[in-house]
């Protein structure tokens, strides 16, 4: 039997509170229906006794003390689901919102995730291709892992999201099994409006779901969005054997979301007045990734975060770091330098990537040439530390070297324009290339037979020519 309550007890910003409830459970979802007999829905997020709190969805603006009445309906947010879900945009809540009606559901799934038995997961192995060489060479995206983007105010992460989406595929190729799941948090309009634009030019829009959070909705509409993207991207994987990939943008959004929903509860605030459960919040996002024993299907994450004052030592960053395996940084001298995507090579690093790459996945030399480039490119760093104290003339033959290598590969590797889709084997040979600039005896991380088999210092001479005469040209100008 469903009962009614007629009346609040209080209201405070988003919440509700009522008193003298039995029987309900938590994250239940609320119908409140107003005086005009206009129906908002919330979900229990407090219980206390017999006294409830209610987080409502659409904001709390003409709710009535003593005219509101409340039905308890029994069972948690459910998101309608079906094949049709593809090519569909959704607002924060799950509601379709490109004027094409309504989803006919095959099946109703909670939006706070599957009770998976975490003995029940398989080791992820196999990569996704991005097409962007940073990414696929050295900090290759597992199928089934959580690799987040760290970046910051300003930094291209938008473009580099919509990249992404466009050219990644699973290994295979076979793009009938992969499908993205995108989620936008406190996005700007003129930003929601890029996402769908960008995609629909693509072409790519029949492959992708699409969840918007304008900046402008109610808070838990942000909280929502993440949690509706990640059941829409379950469903996919385990009902019908996808490969989903969900990229979340942006979670600074998400967690201030969840700061003013905690502050508006009275709760104790931890680290910089986050919620002390921003760590098992986050959690409860993250670990809706992997692979799950007997499932065909897979689900991996991009989340997007911005480091606010570009600290990455924030609670929001770091507690990712703790959860995620390795992250993407992208680097703001290398964006000032025009350099796209500008990802900060050194304190990257995908943590599973050593067993999803190599013979049988991408190629048996790719695990030396990522290592190579790493230690080279450390090398180059020292260079130039030495070169700003002496000065570049006074460097040694070999050091500078290092300054040329550093140069062709930020400005041959690292950058690739938002339109240039690489494939891995473009990629590797792009970075034999430029290892093969160097001395052979300086490349001590490489096995001696793949050494022999794949450096070639003339092509390499010959390859990058032009283009070094072009940067060096452009250094030039930029020091008149």
């Amino acid at each position: 039997m469903s009962l009614q309550y007629l009346g609040l007890s209080e209201i405070n910003g988003p919440l509700i509170v009522l008193d003298n409830v039995k029987d309900v459970g938590y994250e239940e979802l609320v119908e409140i229906t107003m005086k005009d007999g206009t129906v908002k829905t919330g979900r229990v997020v407090q219980i206390d006794g017999q006294r409830v709190v209610v987080q409502v969805f659409e904001g709390t603006n003409g709710l009535s003390l003593k005219n509101t009445t409340s039905r308890f309906t029994g069972k948690p947010m459910e998101l309608p689901l079906s094949k049709e879900i593809l090519g569909r945009v959704f607002n924060g809540s799950g509601k379709p919102i490109d004027g094409l009606g309504k989803i006919f559901a095959d099946k109703m799934m909670d939006i706070n995730g599957l009770p998976l038995n975490p003995v029940s997961r398989i080791y992820p192995r196999n990569y996704i291709n991005t097409g962007i060489s940073s990414i696929d060479a050295l900090t290759t995206l597992i199928r089934g892992q959580k690799l987040p983007i760290f970046t910051g105010s300003g930094m291209p992460h938008n473009e580099l999201a919509v990249q992404i989406v466009k050219q990644a595929k699973i290994s295979e190729g076979d793009g009938k099994n992969f499908a993205v799941v995108f989620a936008a948090m406190g996005v700007k309009n003129d930003v929601a409006d890029y996402f769908k634009r960008s995609l629909e030019e693509a072409g790519v829009m029949e492959n992708v779901v699409m969840f918007l959070n304008l900046s402008n909705d109610p808070i838990i509409e942000r909280i929502l969005a993440p949690r509706c993207a990640l059941t829409a991207a379950e469903y996919l994987a385990y009902e019908h054997d996808m490969h989903i990939l969900v990229i979340l943008t942006d979670i600074t959004s998400y967690s201030e979301a969840l700061r003013e929903f905690s502050n508006s509860k009275g709760e104790i605030p931890g680290r910089k007045g986050y919620p002390g459960y921003l760590y098992s919040d986050l959690s409860s996002l993250y670990e809706r990734a992997g692979i799950i024993e007997n499932a065909k299907g897979s689900v991996t994450q991009i989340p997007i975060l911005t480091m606010p004052n570009d600290d990455i030592t924030h609670p929001i960053p770091d507690l990712t770091g703790y959860i995620t395996e390795g992250q993407i940084v992208l680097d703001r001298d290398l964006n000032q330098l025009g350099i796209y995507p500008p990802v900060g090579v050194l304190p990257s690093l995908s943590r599973l990537m050593k067993d999803g790459i190599g013979d049988g996945y991408t190629r048996k030399d790719h695990s030396s040439v990522a290592n190579q480039l790493f230690a080279c490119y450390a090398k180059v760093q020292d260079a130039r530390s030495l070169a700003s104290v002496i000065g570049e003339d006074e460097l040694s033959d070999l050091d500078k070297q290092y300054m040329e290598f550093g140069k062709l590969f930020e400005g041959q590797f690292l950058n690739q324009g938002m339109n240039t889709n690489r494939d891995i084997l473009e990629t590797l040979e792009l970075g034999w290339d430029l290892l093969s600039m160097l001395p052979k005896q300086e490349l001590d991380r490489i096995d001696s037979e793949v050494l022999d088999q794949y450096y070639n210092r003339e092509r390499s001479m010959k390859r990058f020519k032009l283009a070094e005469r072009s940067i060096i040209r452009e250094l030039a100008m930029d020091g008149e």
